[in-house]
């Protein structure tokens, strides 16, 4: 069975109910994340002894915002349209992805899966296939380098990315100016007055961001380029402190398959389809020995 199969065996009543949407869920989860940021950045900006430990655990909840503003795209892990939208927008501000230009992305991305001549993932980025190129990946220079010039392109209002549908040029063009302002901001606060956001956003940012990047390459990396979801996607079977720091994207087949799927609501879906999922792995660092194990040492 393929996607489109399992797609045309689920009643209209089970659509309704995986698709059926709550603040509740999204809200009582978004709490206890902001709690554990709090836990280690209170400390770190305290100078408690072994403070600098800490950034580990805090730059990997921070780069995991990547999560939520995903998830905010899709409108799915709020019921209130508005605290969707402002969620996505304040989490992709910290991870320096614009959450308007990532909508449509991330929509160019969904419609063409794994194609590596139309999914703007892979469209000049193929997935690395050296060791050289698996450690630039994880470290993640060109992903900074690639989201400043962004930024700037997009305030500049001169060229935008061939997915952007012309009517949302002056959004996309707005929103990263004021991006750029607040930056200027935090650089202008971090320099004359204290450098404490550095130390509890930036540096710890830039340590955690290659967990996410390594995370990031389970949930396509190796699939084939084919358009059943049950292939072109990988669903990893992990536990409870991974599912929850990644919003449930462990079960990416199941959000591919069914995008308007809640966070929450991804594990009934695991269950109806489970059965029938054709690509997956045994846990994160199962799949990145197998991903390592192929890596050639050229260039």
């Amino acid at each position: 069975m393929d996607h489109r199969a399992f797609l045309r065996s689920l009643s209209r009543a089970d659509r309704k109910a995986l698709a059926e949407q709550k603040d509740g869920p999204g809200l009582r989860h978004l709490a206890v994340y902001i709690a554990l940021m709090l836990a280690f950045a209170v400390p770190i900006a305290l100078r408690v002894p072994g403070w600098p430990l800490l950034t580990v655990p805090l730059g990997i909840l921070l780069a995991f915002l990547f999560n939520l503003e995903h998830e905010c795209v899709h409108t799915t892990p709020f019921r209130t349209k508005w605290i969707n939208e402002w969620c996505g927008r304040i989490s992709g501000l910290l991870i320096l992805q614009p959450f308007q230009w990532f909508r449509y992305f991330h929509f160019a991305h969904h419609r063409f899966t794994n194609d590596p001549e139309r999914d703007p993932e892979l469209i000049g980025k193929p997935k690395p296939e050296t060791v050289r190129q698996y450690i630039v990946f994880a470290l993640a220079p060109l992903y900074w380098k690639n989201k400043v010039l962004l930024l700037f392109s997009n305030a500049r209002g001169r060229a935008f990315d061939e997915f952007v549908p012309e009517n949302a040029f002056g959004h996309l063009k707005t929103e990263a100016r004021i991006s750029i302002g607040i930056y200027a901001a935090v650089l202008a606060f971090s320099v004359w007055v204290s450098p404490l956001l550095v130390w509890i956003w930036l540096v710890p940012l830039v340590i955690g961001f290659p967990f996410l990047r390594l995370y990031h390459l389970a949930e396509h990396g190796l699939c084939p380029a084919v358009e059943d979801m049950f292939e072109n996607s990988r669903t990893v079977f992990t536990n409870r402190v991974v599912r929850f720091v990644t919003w449930n994207m462990p079960y990416h087949i199941e959000h591919h398959t069914l995008p308007m799927v809640p966070f929450f609501r991804l594990p009934d879906l695991h269950r109806l389809v489970r059965e029938h999922l054709k690509t997956t792995s045994d846990g994160y660092a199962r799949f990145t020995a197998d991903y390592a194990s192929r890596l050639t040492p050229g260039k």
